[in-house]
This record gives C-alpha cells, sequence and structure tokens, in this order.
C-alpha cells in the first residue's frame, strides 16, 4: 500500500504542504496567500494526491480542517 501511495505524493511532501497551510493560517488569522482557508481546496487537494480518499462534502473538509487545526 505505501508503495501505491508514493506514487502519488510521498509522506514527507504531504506532512511539508499540510504544514505550510497550518503555519499560514496561524500566522494571517486564517488566511494565506490564496485566500480564506475555510474556503480552501488546498487541505482536501493534498489528502486526494497523498492518500486517493477523496473529500467532497462540506462536513467532511470541515472536520479533516478542524482534526489539523485550520
Amino acid at each position: 500500500m505505501e508503495e501505491l501511495l508514493n506514487k502519488f505524493m510521498q509522506k514527507e511532501i504531504f506532512e511539508e504542504e499540510l504544514n505550510i497551510c497550518k503555519k499560514q493560517s496561524k500566522k494571517n488569522g486564517g488566511k494565506c496567500h490564496w485566500g480564506e482557508c475555510d474556503k480552501c481546496g488546498a487541505v482536501p487537494l493534498l489528502y486526494k494526491l497523498h492518500q486517493g480518499k477523496v473529500y467532497e462534502s462540506e462536513e467532511e473538509i470541515k472536520e479533516l480542517k478542524k482534526d489539523l487545526g485550520i
């Protein structure tokens, strides 16, 4: 399974990108260079690229971001 996931996005890159989102959100009060975090699709996209899982519903995405502290 790990081999398959690495074809999408390596774990280190995935975690690094999520950390960038977290840092920017905290630093800029819920905003980064692309806009407001609650309207951003970067986090679900990162999960799609790393895990192959698609988060589509607004509730799923809110819960995902909440768990990350974004």
